[in-house]
């Protein structure tokens, strides 16, 4: 199975400007043959921790605009997770979609948000994909092994980290190293691959996101790292079918 990570530029309130990179980049994975491709956290409309903005832009799965507009972006055969504010009647969750052929095919909700107002979520589906299987933990879920292991328990062998590590500079230099080493863990203690899909930029607060996209193997190892401060793909070949744990090989790094 051939996976994909993408490290975009943030965008904010821009969601048919985010539609048609979507679009593009899926348009570019379907024709380099990727089964999966992962992108960033809420990168749809745009992350915030103030809850008026994040009401404000979320998105209920049902909503008509949001399914012509995955209809547009996710036509083809790649699997896509992408990452948007989501509401459920009052309730507003920080949640993934998983898409293909033109449709929602399921969701994941973020168990930990540290975005204020975000209710929890408590379910944690995986999906197949050709002969694996994947779930999804969303950035901060990673610092509870619960969560991954609950995936693992399930026959995952791959886990899907989207990820938003743009915060005050200070911050994100405090955190960039220890997001690369979450990811590591998490593979360690799970004996799944795990790759992370986060954005760059900034923001007009003065935020900033290095980038922290990166593949991990079963045993904790960086197999492609993104490049910092700059819009990247990752392209990892996986075997044809889901192996025991700790199987490694050699991924290659596609810049666009």
């Amino acid at each position: 199975m051939r996976i994909a990570a993408f490290q975009r530029l943030a965008l904010f309130d821009a969601v048919e400007q985010a539609g048609e990179v979507l679009a593009r980049d899926l348009a570019w994975a379907e024709a380099q043959g990727i089964n999966l491709a992962l992108f960033p956290e809420c990168y749809l409309q745009g992350h915030s921790y103030n809850e008026a903005i994040a009401r404000r832009r979320a998105l209920s799965l049902d909503d008509p605009y949001l399914s012509a507009l995955v209809a547009r972006f996710a036509a083809g055969r790649t699997t896509a997770v992408v990452g948007l504010f989501e509401k459920r009647g009052d309730a507003l969750y920080n949640s993934s979609i998983v898409a293909k052929a033109g449709r929602i095919v399921g969701v994941y909700a973020k168990a930990h948000p540290l975005e204020s107002g975000c209710t929890p979520g408590k379910d944690f589906p995986v999906w197949e994909e050709g002969h694996w299987r994947f779930g999804i933990n969303i950035c901060a879920d990673l610092r509870y092994p619960y969560t991954a292991r609950r995936l693992a328990e399930q026959g995952a062998g791959l886990i899907c980290n989207p990820i938003n590590l743009m915060l005050r500079p200070h911050k994100a230099e405090k955190w960039h190293k220890p997001g690369i080493s979450s990811l590591r863990t998490c593979a360690r203690h799970t004996r799944c691959w795990v790759m992370a899909s986060d954005v760059v930029g900034g923001n007009d607060d003065g935020w900033v996101s290095y980038g922290s996209s990166a593949i991990v193997d079963p045993n904790g190892v960086i197999v492609a790292k993104a490049k910092p401060y700059c819009e990247d793909v990752l392209v990892f070949d996986l075997p044809d079918r889901q192996p025991e744990r700790g199987f490694a090989q050699k991924a290659v790094a596609i810049a666009t």
